[in-house]
């Protein structure tokens, strides 16, 4: 595609589109509004460079947990993966050439993180500010930052007058020398379980505090051979039919999600790999969870266990009572010295929480943080009603435990567009859903998560405070492809603002 000059500053004139993010759903969005003529947009990106948390994500064995070729746009295939389940840096790479490819470069405005989106309903657009004191008006609002942006740092007595290094894992920290250090990690989620392995080749000592153990499944190490490659290159088809094979196969494991009792079997195996991997019989119970398979994130890695053979790795499960100076003190009364301090905790993946300061108002002084009060929620996880032209990405309720989240990116992305052309097809200024479309989307929803193994028993980042999950889609993925594919207009309203009326009536 043809380079594009950088265009001039958007408050200089005003913008069909404001994407903020730019990772694998504002490029999405990028790509797809320039496929239909739309060039006048920009991407605020609050960092200097795209990829998302693949950009942020850099700690030893950082890696994707879907296969390569389904964690990929289904527009732009990539036939030379080198791993069944590609590394962090191979992904990165993967979208800075997609950026590059699809022209959305120029387009986006680093280093531009927004502090407040306000819509006015007399001209039907959006006023986005930044924090360096930049405005951008326009008329849709693509919000695509996503749920694993904000790290979620625990609150834990002590932790600020630790002594020691002490860093995040989204936040890594190259420049510090863990060989032949006492190391404490903290969390034993997606993130622990690939760094825990690394760490523990390097560190004197390495002490796992764990909450709660996650079911943990083996890895497909293998690597693509140079002759698949070459056939993907030369025979694209082969390499898409790969890909619907890979979904087709994700896409079975939502049974033992809708059927707890298929899950408990499968624990069973999982137990067997378990007791395989790790020597010592106390540890791998204590490595062993209780709840149901599937009711928290199943991670998948054959090196996580096995470090816990080493002389130099010890697991803890009593809790942190406190931290001191040059030690961590567990409630069972073992201090722990220690030089360094790794934590694993996480996101903040709530949206009240990773939104608490971002202020967005819509239609008759509503405000979403307001509006979201209980809980956040938006029709098929993309509109808001009272915000008109506002869309979301990986919304509510829209993601995965079982398949590739760029699948529901791209119907996300798709449905999106179709809302622009609805716009255009009515002359029309904005599109607002209805209340009523929300509430009934928002309770099919929450009634098809009842009875899964989601609410099972256990509690995971999938749910709020209250036990309400609004992290999961609970039904196929090939389900939300279908609903996403027109816009049904009952569940909408069509507006044209004030000033477009007049206009045409002085034009008549």
């Amino acid at each position: 595609m043809t380079s594009q000059a950088p265009i001039q500053k958007p408050e200089q004139r005003s913008l069909d589109a404001v994407i903020v993010g730019a990772g694998f759903g504002g490029l999405c969005t990028a790509i797809k509004l320039r496929e239909a003529g739309i060039e006048n947009f920009v991407i605020l990106e609050k960092f200097g460079e795209v990829g998302g948390t693949w950009r942020d994500n850099t700690y030893p064995g950082a890696a994707c947990d879907v296969q390569s070729h389904l964690y990929s746009f289904s527009f732009a295939g990539k036939p030379d993966w080198n791993y069944r389940y590609g590394g962090q840096q191979e992904i990165r790479d993967y979208i800075e050439n997609t950026t590059d490819e699809y022209g959305i470069r120029p387009f986006i405005r680093f280093n531009q993180e927004v502090n407040g989106a306000h819509f006015d309903e007399q001209r039907g657009v959006w006023t986005l500010t930044t924090e360096n004191g930049d405005v951008y008006t326009t008329q849709h609002f693509v919000l695509a930052t996503g749920p694993l942006h904000e790290p979620s740092y625990p609150n834990i007595p002590g932790l600020d007058r630790f002594q020691g290094k002490v860093f995040h894992s989204a936040r890594w920290d190259h420049d510090y020398d863990l060989t032949d250090k006492n190391v404490v990690s903290i969390g034993t989620g997606a993130s622990a379980i690939q760094y825990v392995p690394e760490v523990a080749r390097q560190a004197k000592k390495l002490h796992v505090m764990q909450r709660t153990p996650a079911w943990i499944i083996p890895r497909d190490t293998r690597a693509y051979p140079a002759i698949e490659k070459r056939i993907f290159r030369r025979l694209p088809l082969l390499r898409k039919l790969h890909r619907a094979r890979l979904y087709w196969t994700n896409e079975s494991r939502v049974w033992p999600v809708f059927h707890p009792s298929l899950a408990k079997g499968l624990q069973q195996l999982t137990k067997l790999f378990i007791r395989h991997q790790v020597n010592d019989k106390e540890t791998a119970r204590k490595l062993t969870p209780s709840y149901t398979m599937g009711c928290k994130r199943i991670l998948i890695s054959n090196d996580y266990y096995p470090a816990f053979n080493r002389d130099n790795v010890e697991l803890h499960t009593s809790g942190i009572a406190e931290i001191r100076e040059n030690s961590v003190v567990t409630k069972d009364g073992q201090e722990l010295p220690a030089d360094c301090i790794i934590l694993g905790t996480g996101f903040v993946v709530d949206p009240r929480q990773y939104m608490r300061g971002f202020e967005v108002t819509g239609v008759n002084g509503h405000r979403l943080q307001d509006d979201w009060a209980d809980a956040s929620r938006a029709y098929m996880g993309i509109t808001v009603p009272n915000y008109p032209n506002f869309y979301l990405l990986v919304g509510p309720n829209t993601g995965l435990g079982h398949n590739s989240i760029i699948f529901m990116i791209e119907c996300q992305v798709h449905y999106i567009m179709e809302c622009l052309k609805l716009l255009r097809q009515k002359n029309a200024d904005y599109i607002d859903t209805r209340q009523q479309a929300l509430d009934e989307f928002d309770e099919e929803v929450q009634n098809n998560i009842e009875g899964t193994v989601w609410t099972s028993g256990c509690q995971s980042w999938y749910q709020q405070e209250d036990g309400r999950n609004v992290a999961l889609w609970p039904f196929s993925t090939w389900k939300y492809w279908l609903r996403t594919r027109r816009v049904d207009t009952s569940k909408h309203r069509f507006v044209q603002c004030p000033a477009t009326v007049n206009a045409e009536a002085e034009n008549a």
